[in-house]
């Protein structure tokens, strides 16, 4: 169900931090990730500066997304209780996607939905309450 996305990942390991400015200074200086894009809220953190709602850090040929714990909204809710990770799995076909994993069982979190920036995703949970997101969203890495 995966296919070829233009020499972009199709896997992106999403981790949500309490403070994800910090977490991004880090990970690009510390251990050479390249800021690609940074989304933040017009609300201010404790910090004065706007909450990250996304971003996207680049190492090699792969790329994670990074947040802010707390922001609110469907994935910040379903990764309450989880940990501080995620996996997005990028595919071709969201819906039918969707239909095989509702066939297997799996817990849905979000039935596929159109986002604003352009993808259609779906979440889901697995036996250890991981937190599964597919879509279509493949960001360019550059690489």
């Amino acid at each position: 169900m995966t296919g070829t996305n233009g020499g972009r990942p199709s896997i992106y390991p999403t981790l949500l931090y309490a403070d994800a400015k910090a977490a991004i200074r880090q990970l690009t200086e510390a251990f050479g990730f390249t800021e690609l894009s940074v989304y933040e809220s017009d609300e201010n953190d404790e910090n004065g500066g706007g909450i990250v709602m996304h971003a996207e850090l680049v190492q090699g040929n792969g790329a994670v997304m990074v947040g802010s714990k707390g922001r609110g909204g469907v994935f910040d809710a379903a990764m309450k209780d989880a940990g501080t990770t995620g996996v997005y799995v990028v595919v071709d076909d969201v819906d039918a996607h969707h239909r095989r994993a509702v066939e297997h069982g799996a817990e849905i979190l979000m039935p596929p939905t159109d986002q604003d920036y352009g993808s259609r995703d779906y979440m889901a949970r697995d036996v250890e309450g991981n937190v599964w997101s597919f879509g279509t969203y493949a960001p360019e890495t550059g690489g």
